[in-house]
């Protein structure tokens, strides 16, 4: 007695034997798993990259800037031109005789601007620069103030990593829709676009990009005592701060884009997990059934999940269930179709051989009548075992259509009747409800070979003038046909035995090997491909004897 199923489950050993793929997948991610990292990923860092280019915040930042220099270029501006007029010319009245006094003025921007990061530049209105925050005057000339970078760090990791956010993200922002920054020697307003233009009245601001890809931002205003235009004042800042609020919001994303990316992979690797083990193991298990290592090892039952995977593994234990079941039915028609051939000739080999040493002309007649016999039986029987052979191909390949089996049915009976020579013969009434059609879909020379064999069944078993009965009945979604005769009925215990294949209890003075016992069997698996069922049973007179054999077919409806 075979031992009882048991789940298949992970042999590392078979499995890699079996299947080098399974082996090189076992010890890495698997590619599925790769996969739904990536695509999962990729979301993360699409989504990462649109935050991290933060133009518009870095627009903000900057209009935001300007718009400071600019309220701190006007009050600069005020202050000069009230502290810096050369006293002669304010003591004149006239508005178009007051000049710059450019000693005061300078110390006036020096002092207004400080130490701080704003550079402040002033032009005269004939274009000279006459001062400048960075340029200190003295007795011993001019010194040029130079704003030196933080100190390196000495972690060269660090250094690194800052070389690398400054080549990546200084290029975020489109940079190079800027003007290039660039100090000539010597500097007149000309040279800068915002001072020519606060010259003759106007507020400007400029955003342009020095050579070590910093932001320089320019707001010019012109310096006007009453409404004359004594000077043009330039204030520049490097972007060291809006950098620095940059920098300060990506780190942030950084942080937030790793925590969220480590999240994202585990349940990544953990919704992979769920996936590709149970696929993992149903392949093994179909490897292991396919190199047939016994019937005891079963696809595992993973129907608990109730997702794809559980439809995929209940399809795959129905599938294997059918391909034993089809395994089992060729073997067991193998070992029916030997059994039912070597009667045959058996009986053939012992008649040639007694026909070889009978000279009686009338003995060696009737053994050459038994080896006829026996041809034709054989040749018979090959027919009808070949007919049942290409029957499950033919089922499997075959299209459906409408059947009419009314007009079926009385095709049939017509034919029957109208090749009818023995009056004693059987004859066939039909029994259908008017407007009944019972239209199925099926294989319509199938489904006609169903009825032929009834037929022909029911005719062995008639006694001389008898009737065999064909009555159709349509249901809500089922066809029912039934054909009965006036026999002697069917073996009580033997209602399924009848559909077994080779069945040979046949009516009391037929001649052996009159059939093949595949007719009933062949009906069966018709019917079964078809969706329906079919059954036998006796018919009970009044007296509750037997009055003869029923069959009723159910298909159903189209």
């Amino acid at each position: 007695m075979l031992p009882p199923p048991r789940e298949l489950r992970a042999h590392p050993t078979d499995a890699a034997a079996a299947h080098p793929r399974l082996a090189r997948h076992r010890h890495r991610l698997s590619p599925l798993t790769r996969r739904i990292l990536a695509v999962n990923l990729m979301a993360l860092a699409i989504l990462f990259g649109g935050q991290l280019y933060l133009d518009e915040y870095h627009r903000r930042l900057i209009d935001a800037e300007l718009e400071g220099l600019r309220v701190q270029a006007e009050l600069f501006a005020g202050a000069l031109a009230e502290g810096a007029i050369d006293p002669e010319t304010a003591a004149s009245g006239t508005e178009a005789g007051q000049k710059l006094a450019i000693e005061p003025a300078r110390q006036i921007v020096r002092r207004l601007v400080g130490q701080g990061r704003v550079r402040a530049r002033l032009f005269e209105p004939g274009g000279v620069m006459v001062a400048d925050s960075r340029v200190l005057v003295g007795p011993g000339g001019a010194v040029e103030v130079q704003v030196l970078p933080p100190p390196a760090s000495g972690d060269i990791f660090a250094t690194w990593i800052d070389a690398a956010y400054d080549w990546v993200f200084n290029r975020l922002p489109r940079r190079d829709s800027f003007e290039p920054y660039r100090e000539p020697a010597p500097q007149t307003a000309a040279d800068y676009d915002e001072a020519r233009r606060a010259l003759i009245g106007e507020t400007a601001r400029i955003v342009r990009i020095a050579e070590n890809d910093r932001l320089v931002l320019a707001a010019a205003v012109p310096v006007q005592r009453f409404r004359q235009i004594v000077a043009a004042l330039l204030l520049t800042v490097e972007s060291t701060e809006i950098d620095e609020a940059m920098r300060q919001v990506r780190l942030d994303i950084l942080k937030l884009f790793a925590l969220a990316s480590a999240i994202t992979a585990l349940l990544s690797i953990y919704l992979a997990g769920t996936i590709v083990r149970p696929i993992r193991r149903l392949s093994e298990a179909a490897d292991r059934v396919r190199r047939g290592q016994g019937r005891n090892l079963v696809i595992p039952d993973l129907s608990r999940r109730a997702d794809e995977i559980g439809d995929l593994s209940g399809s795959l234990r129905e599938m294997t269930e059918a391909l034993w079941q089809r395994l089992d039915a060729i073997e067991r028609f193998a070992a029916d179709v030997a059994h039912e051939i070597k009667n045959p000739l058996t009986s053939l080999n012992s008649a040639v051989e007694t026909v070889q040493r009978v000279t009686d002309p009338a003995q060696r007649t009737k053994l050459l009548a038994i080896i006829a016999d026996d041809v034709r039986r054989l040749n018979r029987l090959i027919s009808d075992i070949s007919d049942a052979s290409r029957l499950d191909a033919e089922l499997s390949r075959a299209e459906t259509e409408p059947v009419d089996l009314a007009r079926m049915l009385a095709a049939l009976v017509e034919t029957h009747m109208a090749t009818r020579t023995d009056e004693t013969a059987p004859r066939l009434a039909l029994d259908i409800p008017p407007g009944a059609a019972g239209v199925i879909a099926g294989i319509e020379s199938r489904i006609a070979q169903v009825f032929r064999n009834l037929i022909a069944n029911a005719i062995s078993f008639s006694p001389p003038g008898g009737v065999i009965g064909l009555a159709l009945v349509e249901q809500a979604d089922t066809v029912i046909v039934a054909v009965e005769d006036a026999g002697p009925g069917l073996p009580e215990g033997k209602l399924e035995a009848i559909f077994d294949r080779f069945y040979s209890e046949r009516p009391k003075g037929e001649k052996f090997g009159t059939h093949s016992g595949l007719g009933l069997s062949i009906s069966k698996q018709i019917v079964a491909a078809h969706g329906g069922n079919i059954r036998a049973e006796n018919r009970r007179g009044p007296d509750g004897r037997v009055a003869g054999a029923r069959f009723i077919v159910r298909l159903p409806r189209a």
